[in-house]
């Protein structure tokens, strides 16, 4: 509903701009507070184009983009949708990390919730006080594992601006149903807190005692003021993204976009390639460089399926190798988290080799699969991909590390090393690949296939729960639209333009599963198609 006078144009979720007719205009008040020429939406989608386009770099891009997004959200998404391989590198990854590095240097207007330590005890208060009274999905950040690049305290908030932003691009979630939050509970980057700019509290991290507790208190808040709301948690260390993920899944709707995300759309690119490398992925040793909260969330989704294709769980681990800075897991150091020790391989299965570095790990094992998120820039070198190339026809290489910058290897020299025989995915944007007088488009593991697609469908089914096998569901149905099972050739991944598409076939299947989990009200398939169906919000004028 539109309101009344001065209001309806500086709402950024109603307003039309210059777009409002003459009736509209002296309807509500508005003669004389606009130019008189009248432009339609896709008027308006050329104009902002073309300003788009003249910015200097992509910073200043992105931050054009913002400024649009907090004056028009309308206009904003339909810019996005038009244009959607140009401009998703610019709303999110790799773009955004600059811009959380420099989030108190271009902040211009608030958006979502900064929840503060010294506010504990009110949070409820502060919940409250968000600016719209039904959220369908929150992201939540604490600032310390911003993409590839650390600490970066309220900066952070960048990231669940950007990530809800496509919630709603890719995932038809209505943008005034949707709340970004930042959990403000200090910094232990040095740079931030000698920053005369810092907009956040300046103090050091909070130890984990008083930092579960806030955590806890804020859980309990948006329990209380928005019990059916989407919870997904985003960008937190280690340390503390495992251990919130299990302390509350199980007791609200909630998912760890980083570990759950990220596995499901790593699933659904290796599906895709197992069935290119006519391998099943219950035959292929893993090895995963990297063994961060990620990592892990990686392959016990693999675990799991390995599992649904016939393997015990005991056969299923010995075909996982996992490798991080001080070498192969196993199972005799010390030091390893829960998650980490389910995968350390026994310390016997290894005591005659000369060491236990990827090197080593390729070179005794029979890897078709080699994996990273261990920001461990150039690690895949080319003298592993060529001994992995030497033992398999089609090796499977997945350099997924965020940014660009950090990733394991260039898609171009993996190609090279292999003669055009592997089948690449990575975790950021990269130029495509020329061969044989061919361009190539590589295949990003960007989590965008996933999250958007989760979001309309616990939304859509109202769903109570996120369950392993709606995550499962949801990268076996991204597995099944892989382009290279038509052509070989063709990236692991489907195109950016077809995703809003593939978002509404994998919500309309893990929707399903939803239901079939009992974590959904009864639905017949196709009542919840159009559950779906009707969900999906539009970027159009009212």
């Amino acid at each position: 509903m539109v309101h009344k006078g001065h209001n309806s144009l500086f709402d950024a979720l109603t307003t039309k701009g210059t777009a409002y007719t003459r009736e509209e205009r002296a309807e509500l008040g508005l003669l004389g507070l606009l130019p008189y020429a009248v432009k339609t939406l896709d008027d308006q989608v050329a104009h902002t184009y073309q300003e788009f386009s003249r910015r200097r770099d992509d910073l200043d891009r992105h931050i054009y983009l913002r400024a649009l997004q907090d004056r028009n959200e309308t206009l904003f998404y339909r810019l996005l949708a038009g244009h959607i391989e140009e401009m998703l590198p610019i709303v999110y990854t790799p773009t955004v990390g600059e811009a959380c590095e420099r989030f108190s240097d271009i902040y211009r207007r608030p958006r979502g919730l900064f929840v503060a330590y010294p506010d504990r005890g009110r949070l409820r208060e502060v919940l409250r006080n968000r600016p719209d009274r039904d959220v369908d999905v929150i992201v939540v950040t604490d600032g310390q594992r911003i993409l590839g690049l650390g600490d970066q305290g309220i900066g952070g908030m960048g990231i669940p601006i950007g990530k809800l932003s496509l919630y709603t691009l890719i995932g038809g979630i209505d943008p005034a149903r949707t709340l970004p939050v930042v959990l403000d509970v200090g910094t232990d980057n040095v740079e931030r807190l000698e920053d005369p700019n810092y907009l956040g509290w300046r103090h050091r991290r909070i130890g984990d005692d008083e930092y579960y507790a806030f955590v806890d208190e804020f859980v309990t808040a948006v329990r209380e003021e928005l019990p059916e709301v989407l919870l997904q948690w985003e960008d937190f260390a280690t340390p503390h993204a495992l251990p919130i993920l299990e302390r509350y899944r199980d007791r609200m709707l909630t998912f760890n976009d980083d570990i759950q995300g990220t596995a499901a759309v790593t699933l659904g690119a290796l599906q895709g390639a197992a069935r290119v490398a006519g391998r099943p992925l219950a035959e292929q040793q893993v090895v995963m460089l990297g063994a961060g909260s990620a990592g892990i969330g990686v392959l016990e989704m693999i675990r799991q399926e390995m599992v649904a294709q016939g393997l015990s769980d005991a056969e299923a681990a010995e075909r996982i190798w996992v490798v991080d800075i001080d070498g192969l897991l196993t199972d005799d150091r010390t030091g390893l988290s829960d998650g980490q020790r389910r995968f350390a391989q026994p310390a016997k299965r290894v005591e005659d080799w000369d060491g236990t570095g990827l090197a080593d790990v390729v070179h005794h094992v029979d890897a078709g699969v080699v994996l990273g998120l261990s920001t461990a820039a150039g690690a895949f070198t080319e003298e592993i991909v060529r001994e992995m190339a030497g033992k398999t026809d089609r090796p499977i290489i997945f350099p997924l590390s965020n940014p660009t910058s950090r990733a394991e290897a260039h898609p171009r020299e993996l190609d090279e090393w292999t003669g055009g025989r592997a089948l690449v995915a990575t975790g950021s944007p990269f130029a495509p690949v020329e061969r044989g007088g061919k361009t190539r488009r590589v295949a990003q593991c960007n989590n965008v296939y996933i999250f958007p697609a989760m979001g309309l469908a616990v939304t859509a089914a109202r769903a109570t729960r996120v369950t392993d096998e709606m995550m499962r569901v949801a990268a076996r149905t991204l597995g099944e639209a892989s382009p290279a099972l038509a052509d070989p050739d063709e990236p692991l991944l489907p195109a950016w333009e077809d995703v809003p598409e593939i978002a509404t076939r994998i919500a309309t299947a893990v929707a399903v599963q939803a239901v079939k989990d009992g974590v959904a009200p009864e639905l017949s398939e196709d009542e919840v198609a159009d559950a779906v169906r009707r969900t999906r919000w539009a970027p159009e004028y009212r």
